[in-house]
């Protein structure tokens, strides 16, 4: 059961593809600011995922949205950061540094929408109901201390593949975020017109 409730918050977070992200986006941070902002990232999808499985459908019914508002809204903000990242310099897209300034992106984007998205939000409201609290507590915990993993040994692989292709893989990567984006957003939108229909 506890793989069952694992597997599908794994695949929604998909932190494969967030890696490549986290990587562009602290593109000349020290080891220790790129790990600072990876346990600020994680703890914010935490803390985001632990309020939506508590009271997540209370506070969509309290602001009358739906799931398919969120994925609308929730590609937007990727569809912006993925653009900035692609069009803007690294000065412009952010401002993090070793002194701890500008750490911002580790609650948006990293936190949310990129560890705990959309995708995550809907997975976690399905398995409360499917597996109870617990079991998905349980597994939403695992799922974020791979993701805190994988960001700590992040700079350990940026070393090994060479500055300029981590920038090549950041920039590969935001391409694809647009695109993911707007296919979140199409479903969000289909899905608003089929329900008002």
């Amino acid at each position: 059961s506890f793989f069952e409730a694992f597997l599908p918050l794994f695949v929604a977070m998909n932190v494969l593809s967030v890696l490549p992200l986290f990587i562009g986006l602290t593109d000349g941070l020290s080891t220790r600011a790129r790990r600072r902002l990876g346990m600020q990232a994680v703890t914010t999808a935490f803390v985001v995922a632990l309020v939506i499985l508590l009271a997540g459908r209370l506070i969509f019914r309290t602001l009358g949205i739906t799931v398919d508002d969120l994925r609308s809204g929730g590609g937007l903000v990727r569809v912006g950061l993925s653009i900035t990242d692609l069009l803007f310099s690294s000065q412009t897209r952010r401002t993090p540094s070793d002194d701890g300034q500008g750490e911002s992106i580790g609650v948006v984007p990293l936190g949310t929408p990129l560890v705990v998205g959309p995708a995550a939000i809907t997975t976690i409201l399905v398995l409360q109901e499917s597996y109870g609290y617990w079991m998905t507590l349980g597994s939403l915990v695992a799922n974020l201390l791979l993701v805190l993993v994988t960001f700590f040994f992040a700079p350990t692989l940026i070393a090994w593949i060479g500055a300029s292709a981590s920038k090549a893989i950041g920039k590969v990567a935001s391409l694809f975020l647009a695109a993911i984006s707007v296919a979140l957003i199409r479903t969000g939108v289909a899905g608003i017109l089929d329900h008002m229909g």
